[in-house]
Parts: C-alpha cells; sequence; structure tokens
C-alpha cells in the first residue's frame, strides 16, 4: 500500500581519524558550521560506498569505512544519517563546492567547533561500546 506521507531521507557520515587522532572536519559552504564531512546517499549505493564518494567529494581525501558509529535522526526534518568512523588513506585535503574550509582538528577542538548533533558523532566514534542511536533536532540532542 502506498501512502503519501512524508517519507525519511538516509544520509552518511564520515568521521575520519588519523593515526594522531586528529578528526577531518569541513566547515559547510551552505551554513557555515563545522560539521564531518557527509550527505545524502544515493538510492544504488551502499551505506559503505556512500561514506567513501561523499568525504571525496566534499574534502578530497579518500577512506576506508571502518565501523559503524551510530544511527542518527533529525526528527524535524526526518534524515537518518548513518554515521562510520573512517581510516584516511589517500589523497590532499582541499576546500571545495560544499566545503570552504576542510581542517583537520583534534577531537576536543572538533567537538566544540561542532553542533552538539554532530559534535556526538565525533564523541561516539571515539568510544567503543556503540553503535549508538540518538535523535536531535538539527542542532541539539533530544531526550
Amino acid at each position: 500500500m502506498r501512502s503519501d506521507s512524508p517519507r525519511h531521507s538516509v544520509s552518511v557520515t564520515g568521521v575520519v581519524v588519523r593515526d594522531d587522532g586528529k578528526v577531518l572536519v569541513i566547515r559547510r559552504a551552505d551554513d557555515g558550521r563545522w560539521v564531518p564531512p557527509g550527505g545524502v546517499l544515493e538510492l544504488d549505493e551502499s551505506p559503505e560506498a556512500g561514506v567513501v564518494r561523499e568525504v571525496l567529494e566534499e574534502t578530497g581525501m579518500k577512506v576506508i569505512p571502518e565501523r559503524l558509529v551510530g544511527v542518527y535522526k533529525n526528527m524535524r526534518l526526518g534524515v537518518v544519517s548513518l554515521a562510520f568512523r573512517c581510516r584516511p588513506i589517500a589523497g590532499d585535503v582541499h576546500p571545495t563546492e560544499e566545503a570552504t574550509a576542510v581542517a583537520w582538528m583534534t577531537h576536543e577542538e572538533a567537538v566544540a567547533a561542532a553542533p552538539e548533533a554532530r559534535a556526538v558523532r565525533i564523541t561516539d566514534a571515539f568510544r567503543g561500546d556503540g553503535p549508538f542511536v540518538r535523535v536531535h533536532d538539527g542542532v541539539s540532542l533530544l531526550p
């Protein structure tokens, strides 16, 4: 049975962590916020392939997804994001059409720079007891 009700969108987030523990973050071109790279999953790709594509498109860095960090739902927009901890393997980071700046930050710097709903993905990527399931309103976590 087909419904006219709104449908969810699925996105991916790449929490890219170097051997020295620094995290790759971008300053989004659309809203200026510092966040881990990511975007909408294409219909014909796996979540792992999608995160590889999105990180490369937004930063110039090729990565290997290592593990699922968590599932995060924006309750206001109906977007479900699958976050993966990734390891960088090749490339030189640079600004892109979607990212006005790209930087390697310490865990603490990245968490401080990002809105809570994105910062928690970074924190979760450094924990070993996930994956986590969390809900938010686009900025803050919800109970």
